[in-house]
C-alpha cells in the first residue's frame, strides 16, 4: 500500500487488524450532484459506507468506489444490496459523547432532541441552539473530550488526533451553529444521525447494485486508471492522515485520471485557510472544516485549473 494510515482499518488507538470505522457517510452528496452534470459521468469516490456511491449512482452516474479497508469494503457491498447499517468506530465514539451529553443535559435528551431535529426554519432552530443546546454545560463536557488530551485524542490513533483541530470543542460548535442556522432540520439526515443516532423519519435502505466496487488505496486505483477515464472524483478525510509526500502522489494521481475540464471534491476536517471553508458552509452534515470544488485545467501544471465556488 501507499504508506497511508487508513491502509491500518483503524481510527481508533489499539492492536489488531481492520475494523468498520464507518457505518454511515458524513458528507453531503448534495454538493458532488450539484456541480456533476445530470447523469452520465465517470465518478470515482471513496467506497467508505456506501452512502454517496449509491447517491451518484442513483443519479444516473457510472461509480466506482474504492477502499483500502476489506472489512469497509465489504460493508458496503452489503448496504449497497438494501442490508441494514451497523455502527463503525466513529458512531461508537460519537454514541459515547452522545450519551453523556443526555445524561447530564437535560435538552439533549431525547423528546427535547427530537423537537429540535424536527424543526424545518433555520432561523426558529438557530434561536433554539444559542439558548437551549449550547449551553455552558455543553461547553464544559465538549472542552474536556475534545481539546488535546482529552477523550477524543486518547481514542484516536496519532495519526489522526493531530488532524483535529486545536480546539475543536469550539470549532465542532461553530460548525454544528452554521449548518442548523443555514439548512432545515426536518430533512437534514445528517444532522440526525450526528446529533441522535437514528435515520432521519422515512429513510429507505440503500439500494446501488450496480456500483463498481474495488479494494485499493484510492491513489493506487488512480495510478492504475486509464489516462482521463474518469469526468470526476470525490475524496474525503484522504489527507487528514497521510503526510506530504502522499498529497504530492495523490495530486499527481488525480491530473492523470480526470479528464481536462473534469470535477475534484476535497473535502477535509482540518480547519480552512485564508481562502474560507469554500462549500463546507453548504455541505449539510455539519463536520467538514474545508470543502473544495475544483474543475481541472488542461494544463498538467494545475495553472488553468478553476475553483468553482458555492
Amino acid at each position: 500500500m501507499s504508506g497511508t494510515p487508513w491502509a491500518r482499518g483503524r481510527i481508533i488507538s489499539g492492536s489488531g487488524g481492520p475494523r468498520l470505522l464507518f457505518g454511515r457517510m458524513y458528507e453531503d452528496c448534495g454538493i458532488e450532484l450539484g456541480v456533476l452534470p445530470s447523469a452520465g459521468a465517470r465518478v470515482l469516490c471513496i467506497a467508505s459506507a456506501g452512502d454517496t456511491a449509491a447517491a451518484l449512482q442513483q443519479a444516473g452516474h457510472d461509480v466506482t468506489a474504492v477502499d483500502v479497508n476489506p472489512v469497509q469494503l465489504a460493508y458496503a457491498r452489503d448496504r449497497l444490496a438494501g442490508r441494514t447499517t451497523t455502527e463503525g468506530s466513529a458512531e461508537t465514539l460519537m454514541r459515547l459523547g452522545r450519551g453523556t451529553a443526555g445524561a447530564l443535559l437535560p435538552t439533549w435528551r431525547g423528546p427535547a432532541l427530537r423537537a429540535f431535529l424536527a424543526l424545518d426554519d433555520p432561523a426558529e432552530q438557530a434561536r433554539r441552539w444559542r439558548t437551549a443546546l449550547d449551553s455552558p454545560g455543553l461547553r464544559r463536557l465538549m472542552r474536556l473530550a475534545l481539546r488535546p488530551g482529552g477523550a477524543l485524542a486518547v481514542a484516536l490513533r496519532p495519526s489522526f488526533a493531530q488532524v483535529v483541530p486545536a480546539r475543536f470543542d469550539e470549532v465542532l460548535r461553530r460548525r454544528l451553529g452554521r449548518t442548523v442556522a443555514g439548512h432545515a432540520n426536518a430533512c437534514n439526515p445528517w444532522m440526525w444521525w450526528l446529533l441522535a443516532g437514528v435515520d432521519l423519519p422515512g429513510t429507505q435502505p440503500l439500494f446501488a447494485p450496480d456500483v463498481r466496487l474495488v479494494h485499493a488505496d484510492v491513489v493506487d486505483a488512480l495510478e492504475q486508471a486509464p489516462r482521463a477515464g474518469y469526468d470526476a472524483v470525490t475524496l474525503s478525510n484522504v489527507l487528514d492522515g497521510p503526510g506530504p509526500a502522499f498529497a504530492g502522489r495523490l495530486r499527481a494521481a488525480v491530473r492523470r485520471a480526470v479528464r481536462p475540464g473534469g470535477i475534484v471534491v476535497l473535502r477535509s476536517f482540518r480547519e480552512p485557510t485564508a481562502t474560507g471553508p469554500g462549500w463546507a458552509a453548504q455541505d449539510r452534515s455539519a463536520l467538514w472544516g474545508v470543502v473544495r470544488v475544483v474543475r481541472l485545467g488542461a494544463d498538467t501544471s494545475g495553472a488553468e485549473d478553476r475553483r468553482i465556488d458555492p
